[in-house]
């Protein structure tokens, strides 16, 4: 017989981790909760339901082409059981939740204990509910319970006999988090490294885009690198990921000191471990969209680690033209232009597609995407914790102060500034390219770094080649730098 103590903890647990549409006085919300099992409490952080028209996992959202709604609230200390609102006083987009579309909808809850990923829906630890398809009305005085008992595993690495994941616990990342915080990334062998055993090698580094990983060669033999080369090269693709978006692998108030931690601790090891030449003149880095500024960043701030970087559709190298945007300039906003018309953020060939307020408007529920990540990157740390915000999320006004703190991650200014230092350290090692007609508008920084250079002096390759972010890396571009990383590393003697 069960007992009449088990029995009602059985009836409270169902109730729990059944949905249920109940009556309620303050028209729609969720109610969310998560059982001891999948986590012993107490929760401290934010509470996420995604809403998706045909995504059956919408916490795997957002779309940026095709955003869907998501709410979000923060909570404190919340055991185990608790139900956490989620309702119209909720940060929400594209709206309040009162003003959503009526209709039926896959929904899913997540609590996010920021454990280290970046992605909301897909960060160990995480834990979420089961999507259901339910209809919301913000008109019906219903809610609906949502039971987080689902805990988001731990990515795993795929060695094989010619790919390795590298995990280099950072003790200056880790002091930074308060928490044992690994560098990784993945490195592809090129066959003779097993053929030579006393040969030393060439080694590239390269750095994804936003949303990239070293996960991505995970499983995968007989990886080269993206360039043809002509003599084996150790191929290393980076991690560049963390809990607000993308580290750029610049030392940040509010993300840690990423740079250091690449150049100081991951660097030297790995390069120990699989036999590198280990010299400057035999270390490279390049990267794409993101990655395409962090290649820079770090040729320019590490002049003397690395012999050469190729960026390519890198993100705003001058915030002079941030997107289009003057960050400088008096009265700046993010939103719309002098002539009070909306700004766009991307486009298709010269017709706009995305919209800078909407997609800021996007980003407010969530952690760990793009322009969050900018200020995470580029912001002194506020008092709340949080990265200052450069702009105002509601009107788009540019705060000042915040601009002037962000000149420390403007390239084009660092160039200027300190071109005496700078100039003689970079000589024959940086090499841009730029689709003339970028997607995100990044082309005009580009431009506007390409006459400085020129005025310095520099003999910096700084083009601009037909195409917009992904197609202007044409099979031909390709041949040609990898010819031109070929030949930096002859010039250096690095074999």
């Amino acid at each position: 017989m069960i007992s009449r103590r088990t029995f009602g903890c059985f009836c409270a647990q169902a109730c729990l981790l059944l949905l249920h549409v109940a009556a309620s006085a303050q028209g729609l919300k969720f109610s969310v909760a998560y059982p001891s099992t999948a986590y012993a409490g107490p929760f401290t952080g934010r509470v996420v339901v995604y809403l998706s028209r045909t995504n059956t996992e919408p916490r795997f959202g957002p779309n940026w082409f095709q955003p869907e709604p998501i709410y979000s609230q923060k909570f404190t200390s919340v055991k185990p059981g608790k139900a956490m609102i989620v309702d119209d006083s909720s940060v929400g987009f594209p709206g309040k939740l009162g003003q959503l579309t009526a209709g039926e909808y896959f929904v899913q809850a997540v609590v996010d204990r920021n454990l280290g990923g970046r992605t909301i829906g897909g960060s160990a630890g995480n834990l979420y509910s089961t999507a259901v398809k339910v209809t919301c009305d913000p008109a019906a005085k219903t809610t609906v319970a949502l039971i987080c008992d689902r805990v988001v595993g731990q990515n795993t690495f795929q060695d094989t006999d010619t790919v390795k994941e590298v995990r280099v616990l950072s003790a200056l990342l880790s002091k930074f988090y308060g928490r044992p915080t690994y560098i990784m990334a993945a490195i592809a062998l090129p066959r003779e490294w097993a053929q030579m055993p006393n040969r030393k090698f060439p080694i590239l580094y390269d750095v994804p885009g936003f949303g990239g990983n070293h996960y991505m060669l995970s499983g995968q033999s007989a990886v080269r690198p993206k360039f043809p080369l002509d003599t084996p090269f150790l191929y290393v693709v980076l991690n560049p990921e963390c809990p607000t978006g993308h580290t750029v692998f610049a030392d940040s108030a509010n993300n840690g000191p990423w740079g250091k931690a690449l150049t100081m601790e991951l660097i030297p090891e790995l390069e120990k471990r699989f036999r590198a030449i280990g010299k400057p003149e035999a270390r490279f880095v390049t990267g794409h969209s993101s990655g395409g500024w962090s290649s820079l960043w770090l040729q320019v701030t590490y002049p003397e680690v690395f012999g050469g970087c190729w960026s390519t559709s890198p993100d705003p190298v001058d915030f002079r033209d941030f997107q289009r945007i003057d960050l400088y300039a008096a009265n700046a906003n993010m939103f719309t232009d002098s002539g009070g018309q909306p700004r766009p953020i991307a486009r298709a060939g010269d017709t706009p597609t995305l919209f800078y307020k909407p997609f800021s408007d996007m980003e407010r529920p969530i952690r760990g995407e793009q322009l969050g990540s900018f200020d995470a990157v580029f912001s002194p740390k506020g008092d709340n914790g949080e990265p200052k915000q450069l702009w105002n999320r509601e009107t788009g006004a540019v705060d000042p102060a915040v601009a002037e703190a962000w000149k420390h991650y403007d390239i084009g200014l660092t160039l200027r500034t300190h071109w005496n230092e700078l100039g003689p350290k970079l000589a024959g090692k940086i090499h841009i390219y730029m689709g003339d007609l970028d997607t995100f508008y990044l082309d005009g920084a580009v431009r506007l770094l390409k006459v400085d250079l020129k005025k310095l002096g520099s003999d910096a390759v700084v083009e601009i080649v037909p195409g917009d972010h992904g197609s202007m890396m044409s099979d031909q571009l390709r041949s040609r730098i990898g010819q031109e990383i070929s030949s930096q590393l002859a010039k250096g003697s690095g074999q």
